[in-house]
């Protein structure tokens, strides 16, 4: 095949923009349209769903959004791609073929097995491998319209209409390594065509509806990221950059088909909104498949006391000491005093902080009834002008995710056909223990002569975090040789720890991509036992990046 094959987003999580798959659809020219539906906390959220009802399990939204989108792809010989299966993939695919019966659209729906290892895993609520491409695969090459899978890597959405297309086989693992960069710049829909971007606000450019991203896959595994023509948001080296380093860690970025190398990545802009991806190198996948288990870690309760004008400190310390009798009987508590108050401010928000206290314990009543009845007990009673944001309620059950790894041969990865035949999917045959590459060479320093200025690092550098687990990962880039010089002398892992205090006292790692002129820092532990726990203020670290950025250091004038 020397034809391109355009590969489209139109989710990036559970709860994305509901109209994107019309979007996509109407939008212009497209061979397969992919939605990633799935996350740690969205595992969770559908395993809750399917203790209520056994045929829950999957993403609704998807239904929903097909039911307008279905004809529209029929007519356009569209396929569609998408793991809202989740807990459930046969199920979806169910719902799926009732609703083409429905509107009299003759579809052919396949959907992916094999992921659910939850009778290991008694005591998880949900317990699902990442699966790769594969399946997804084997099921467009027996000629479904729609592939229904649960989980599998965010990238297999892409590396498995890719390999049906091509005709890539398993050991094609520099192709393969292309195919899930391209995918790993979709998977997130919108943060590739500048949402959620570090330099959003330059050039007047209108980002306020960006338009979804779409890849335009090679034979050669290369690929082209760009947009349907007259959408919002735009696309360059800096959104593409800002998207690969996204909950990524060490150069050599793990899947269940290949292992791709970012070190070896080149992004060159080839035109307006079009940035080519090419030169990955793959390796061979690691022999373990990553399994997600989420599972329910007790009960968890927060309140949000308001303090006022003077004696702050005063205030915190008295409240605290009223809570101590109630709070002293919860497994664990966290204050945090936010000092958003500003002295002599012209409003009575600006004047206020915020002490917030986050109870968890098991028992349910010793964070609900117990916590909220003392809060509320305080009204008359404790600093002046008291009150709370809002009352506390009963406690609310919280998640806790954790990754364990089995061998490729533990799963049994199927391909479930439109026909209802089911075709074995092979596990990989050469794998390779997954290592840390040598740190590369660096550039040499700086010259040191120039004058420097006390400034925030986001003038020069661009930023994004994300979650894996109970850790982040912040990476960290700038757009020219002479900056990335003093950016990867500068930030070691010790000034790091310096501008970001909450890091001190964990593991952080610093590895090193120059292609993309980037240092990828990940924090170990930060997150506790994973979003659905919500351990800190930011429980996804979304926003680490953006604070690391407002940091104040001494940058050389030159770059600013």
């Amino acid at each position: 095949m020397t034809t391109a094959l355009r590969i489209g987003n139109a989710s990036g999580f559970y709860g994305d923009r509901f109209d994107a798959m019309r979007e996509m659809l109407t939008g212009g020219e497209l061979d397969v349209l992919t939605g990633d539906y799935l996350a740690e906390l969205t595992m969770l959220i559908l395993g809750r769903d399917r203790l209520k009802d056994p045929g829950a399990g999957y993403a609704r939204t998807f239904l929903r959004q097909l039911e307008e989108g279905l004809g529209l792809a029929h007519e356009r010989g569209v396929k569609i791609v998408t793991n809202a299966g989740g807990l459930n993939p046969a199920g979806l695919a169910g719902a799926v073929r009732q609703l083409a019966d429905r509107l009299g659209i003759p579809v052919r729906v396949a959907h992916v097995e094999g992921d659910d290892l939850k009778a290991r895993h008694p005591d998880s609520l949900a317990a699902h491998a990442y699966l790769g491409g594969f399946g997804i695969a084997a099921c467009l090459r027996a000629g479904a319209d729609i592939v229904v899978t649960g989980r599998v890597t965010d990238a297999a959405l892409v590396t498995g209409p890719a390999a049906a297309h091509f005709g890539w086989g398993p050991g094609e693992y520099d192709r393969l390594a292309g195919a899930v960069v391209a995918g790993h710049v979709l998977e997130c829909g919108t943060q590739a065509t500048g949402g959620n971007y570090a330099f959003f606000a330059e050039g007047g450019r209108d980002v306020r509806r960006p338009g979804f991203p779409l890849a335009e896959i090679h034979e050669d595994g290369s690929s082209v990221i760009t947009k349907h023509p007259g959408t919002g948001g735009f696309v360059d080296v800096g959104t593409v950059t800002a998207q690969l380093l996204y909950e990524t860690g060490g150069a050599r970025y793990a899947g269940p088909d290949v292992t791709a190398r970012l070190d070896t990545v080149r992004l060159t802009r080839e035109g307006p909104d079009r940035v080519r991806i090419d030169g990955v190198r793959g390796e061979a996948p690691p022999p373990t498949l990553k399994v997600g288990l989420n599972r329910l870690g007790g009960f968890r309760n927060e309140v949000a006391f308001v303090l006022t004008g003077l004696d702050i400190e005063a205030k915190a310390a008295l409240v605290r000491e009223q809570m101590e009798p109630v709070v002293s009987k919860v497994a664990d508590a966290r204050w945090e005093l936010a000092r958003t108050d500003r002295p002599d401010a012209s409003t009575e928000e600006t004047a206020s902080a915020l002490l917030r206290l986050v109870v968890r314990d098991p028992d349910e009543g010793t964070v609900g009834r117990a916590l909220s009845g003392a809060a509320v007990e305080l009204a008359l009673a404790s600093y002046p002008g008291f009150h709370v944001l809002a009352p506390p309620g009963k406690g609310a059950p919280y998640g806790v995710f954790e990754d364990v790894y089995v061998p490729h041969g533990a799963v049994n990865h199927v391909a479930v056909h439109h026909d209802g035949r089911r075709e074995p999917v092979a596990p990989a045959h050469d794998t390779l223990v997954l290592e840390d590459p040598p740190e590369p060479e660096l550039p040499p320093e700086p010259l040191q002569d120039g004058p420097v200025r006390r400034a925030p690092l986001g003038l020069v550098a661009g930023a994004r975090s994300g979650d894996k687990g109970g850790n982040a990962n912040v990476g960290v880039w700038v757009r020219g040789d002479e900056a990335w010089r003093w950016l990867v002398h500068e930030l070691s892992v010790a000034r790091f720890r310096e501008l970001l205090p909450e890091t001190r006292d964990l593991p952080v790692t610093r590895h090193i991509l120059p292609n993309l002129r980037a240092l990828n820092f990940v924090v170990e532990g930060i997150l506790g036992a994973g979003v659905a726990a919500q351990h800190r203020f930011d429980p996804q670290a979304k926003a680490l990046g953006e604070w690391l950025r407002s940091r104040h250091l001494d940058i050389p004038e030159a770059l600013l």
